[in-house]
Formats: structure tokens, C-alpha cells, sequence
């Protein structure tokens, strides 16, 4: 890298014999040789907020005493998208389509959990079909794996195993294949809607799932034996970004980060939806959280996850031709979706009544699809198991056709507290290391 002007400024610290130096850019070697030349490693540098390892536009500010971190202070809201406010100004069914953009690469987790608190402020969640949740179930556990093959692969590229990643993307190909073939999407699918899915399996779905899941198991495994016997991975994971369980509760720290502490917690257990309490699955954990053993546990959730997939599969061929949306016409969707050669579509049965036989049907698709339904007032808190963690949606109806308030605890914001406790005292080196174990995704930080 080509040396810049090193302004390194030098003012005392309040309290402090001696000063802090700020150091703002250009080569390392001569920020070091500045700093040492003024009599002091004491250095505070920025990691980000444009840095190719910090999982998008956040910003470290990191106190040196030569290589090793003194303190670490994370800096946020770079890439806020103001997604919360846009939904107040959208209906309820429309709000799917905001928070499904908030973490990009776990975006079904954001509609089903925005889904079911709309749901239950409607007080419909016992009528949502079960085909719906076995749909809705299947979604998340593909999105659980391809969220975490695209941690563990990127976090590997960051060190220089850019085969790891290439692995990582190959594996989730073949999940996001099945998301374009269900959704039409391959992201940001607003695919589920308040009182169930947007749309049934298109024919011969279930078949095409089971044909990818050996490929998607393939990646896995081959990631596994370049990282966890790994003599380099182990150096850089062992022993790095450690957290005990005391902290990381304190902290508020969800998902793989606190289960490889040793706490089993993840709702899917300890407060079902959806009908988790009916699939077999165990709750991988270790004894003691560090960077390598966060890894270790979501190569275990993707196994348990895939044994989960195996279940709902069975399940949806016996279910097949069953309803996918609430009965109520006032709440469901007018017309499901009917996948064509463009992606998209309704289905034609449904634009030849609404446009030719009756005038009520189309007053009501008009209605429904342009102002809404109602949401009795009053609040609901709803929360489920991210691929990250808990996330919490917090939704608020004054009685209209869109939310008052609309609020999601990201599991990827709470997580990011710990990142200041687990790089004390690291070195340089391991903060990159320690950011990409706690896998947070800016989208869904500064939403």
C-alpha cells in the first residue's frame, strides 16, 4: 500500500501522563515508526466503516498498544435504510416486502417472524393452514444452512481461504435455486404473508429439494474437513474472541454465539411455532465459546437443520393439494400466485372472474390489495429463532390497515455489543477473526 500523510495528532488524554494518537490513514509501518518516534505505542486506529472483513459499511475503533487491542467501540448506523419508519406508511401485507431487506442473506426468518406477530394481533393463529407452517418451516431451515455456509465461507475468505468461500457458495446455490423455484426469488422473496404463504408448491417442488439436499450436505462436509482438523484454522479459532457464559447472557448474546458457552437456548425448543414442538432435532452446544467452537456449532445446526428439512418433506407429500392460506377472504390474499415463464404472475382463473364475471370480486381484490386489512388495536411481541439468534418483532395497531409501529430486536444489533468484551486484549490479527464468528449482517443492524 502506498504511504499517505500520517496525521498522527498528539493531544493528552484527560487524566492521562500520556497522550493519545489518532491515526487516520496511510501505511502501517510509518504510523508505527511516527508513534515510536514520539515516545509512545498507544494508537487508535479505524477498522471500517468501508473494510472489506466487517460484513458491510460498520466501523471499529480500535485503541493499539503496539499489535495488541486495548479496547474495541463498534460505530453504527452507516447503512441505515430507515426500513421500520417505511413500514408504518405500508399496509400490513406490504410490510413483508421491507422486512425481508434487512438481513439479506436470512431474509425468511424476517417475514415468518413479522407474519406470525401480525397473526397473532389478528388472533388468527390457530387458524393458519398446517400446510402453511410445514411450507414456512422448510423455508427457514434452508435459510438456517445457507445463512451459515455463507458465515463460515466468508469468514474463511477474510483469512485468505478463498476456497472455502467458493465451497460456501456452491452449497448455497442449490438452496437458492429452491427459493427461486418456490418464491420466484432468490432474495427478498416476501414470499410469506400474514395468514400463511403467498403461494402453494409449485408441482414436483419436494423432489427437487431431495435431489439437492446431497449436494448441499456435500459442501458441508468438505468445509468441515478443510476448517475443524485444520492445523492453520485452529490457530486463528482457538482460544480467540473468548466469552464466558456470564458475559455473554449479560450482554444480551443469542444463537450459535451463547450455545457454544454451553446454554441449549433456541426457541424452536423452549417456545415453539410453527410447529417445531412436533419435528425431532437436538440443540448442538460446547463448553466454551470462542471463535472456533461458534464455528463448530452451525456446522452441527446445518446437519440438524437438514435432518429437520427431511421431516417437513415427508410431511408435504401428504399434505399436498391442502390449503396454504387462512380461510377469512377479508384477510387472506385475493388470488395465489402462479409462477410463469417471467417469474411471476396471478393466476388466470382469478383475473377472468375479477375482470368478467363479478364486479363484487374485483371491488374486494381492489380493496384488500390497495388499503388493506384490519388489525384490532393494540400490541403483540413476537419472537422465534434466527439463523443469528433471537430476533423479537414488536408490532403496535391503532385499529387501521398498517402498523402504528413496527419494531424488530435483530439478533445481529444485540450480538454486536459483545465484539468490544471479546477483542480486549486480542491481537490485531484476530479482530477480523472474532467479527466474522459473530456472523452480524448490516442490513439487518442498521435497519
Amino acid at each position: 500500500m502506498a504511504a499517505t500523510s500520517i496525521p498522527v495528532a498528539a493531544r493528552p488524554a484527560p487524566g492521562d501522563e500520556e497522550p493519545d494518537f489518532i491515526a487516520d490513514g496511510g501505511d502501517w509501518d510509518d504510523i508505527a515508526s511516527e508513534a515510536e518516534r514520539l515516545g509512545t505505542e498507544r494508537i487508535v486506529v479505524n477498522m471500517g466503516p468501508v473494510h472489506p472483513s466487517t460484513h458491510g459499511v460498520l466501523r471499529l475503533v480500535l485503541e493499539l498498544d503496539g499489535e495488541t487491542v486495548h479496547e474495541v467501540r463498534v460505530g453504527l448506523g452507516y447503512l441505515h435504510t430507515g426500513i421500520e419508519k417505511n413500514m408504518e406508511f405500508r399496509t400490513w401485507t406490504q410490510g413483508v416486502t421491507f422486512c425481508t431487506r434487512m438481513d439479506y442473506v436470512a431474509p425468511l426468518f424476517q417475514e415468518v417472524a413479522y407474519c406470525l406477530a401480525v397473526e397473532k394481533a389478528l388472533g388468527i393463529t390457530d387458524q393458519i393452514p398446517e400446510r402453511a407452517s410445514q411450507i414456512r418451516v422448510l423455508m427457514m431451515e434452508l435459510n438456517r444452512i445457507s445463512s451459515h455456509l455463507i458465515a463460515i465461507g466468508t469468514a474463511g475468505n477474510e483469512l485468505g481461504a478463498t476456497t472455502l468461500m467458493t465451497i460456501a457458495f456452491r452449497g448455497r446455490e442449490n438452496i437458492l435455486d429452491i427459493f427461486e423455484r418456490v418464491s420466484g426469488l432468490r432474495m427478498n422473496h416476501a414470499y410469506i404473508r400474514p395468514g400463511g404463504v403467498a403461494q402453494d408448491l409449485p408441482e414436483g417442488t419436494v423432489q427437487f429439494v431431495r435431489d439437492r439436499l446431497p449436494d448441499v450436505r456435500l459442501s458441508v462436509v468438505e468445509m468441515m474437513k478443510l476448517t475443524m482438523e485444520n492445523p492453520l484454522y485452529k490457530m486463528r479459532h482457538v482460544g480467540v474472541g473468548v466469552i464466558s457464559l456470564s458475559g455473554a447472557m449479560a450482554l444480551g448474546l443469542t444463537g450459535p454465539c451463547v450455545r457454544a458457552a454451553g446454554l441449549p437456548l433456541d426457541l424452536r425448543k423452549s417456545q415453539p411455532y410453527c410447529g417445531y414442538e412436533t419435528y425431532e432435532f437436538n440443540v448442538p452446544v460446547r463448553e466454551k465459546s470462542d471463535a472456533y467452537t461458534r464455528v463448530a456449532v452451525r456446522f452441527d445446526e446445518m446437519f440438524e437443520s437438514m435432518r429437520i428439512v427431511l421431516q417437513v418433506l415427508d410431511r408435504l407429500e401428504k399434505s399436498d393439494g391442502s390449503p396454504v392460506m387462512v380461510e377469512d377472504k377479508k384477510i387472506a390474499w385475493p388470488a395465489q400466485l402462479s409462477i410463469g415463464s417471467d417469474g411471476q404472475g396471478n393466476s388466470l382463473d382469478h383475473i377472468r372472474h375479477i375482470m368478467g364475471e363479478s364486479m363484487e370480486s374485483l371491488i374486494h381484490h381492489f380493496k384488500l390489495v390497495t388499503e388493506g386489512f384490519r388489525v384490532p388495536p393494540g400490541q403483540v411481541h413476537q419472537a422465534i429463532e434466527h439463523a443469528k439468534g433471537i430476533m423479537g418483532v414488536h408490532v403496535v395497531s391503532d385499529g387501521g390497515t398498517r402498523p402504528y409501529r413496527a419494531h424488530f430486536r435483530d439478533p445481529s444489533f444485540s450480538n454486536l455489543q459483545s465484539m468490544s468484551l471479546m477483542g480486549e486484549g486480542s491481537q490485531l490479527a484476530d479482530i477480523v477473526v472474532i467479527l466474522a464468528s459473530i456472523d452480524p449482517v448490516l442490513g439487518g443492524v442498521d435497519r
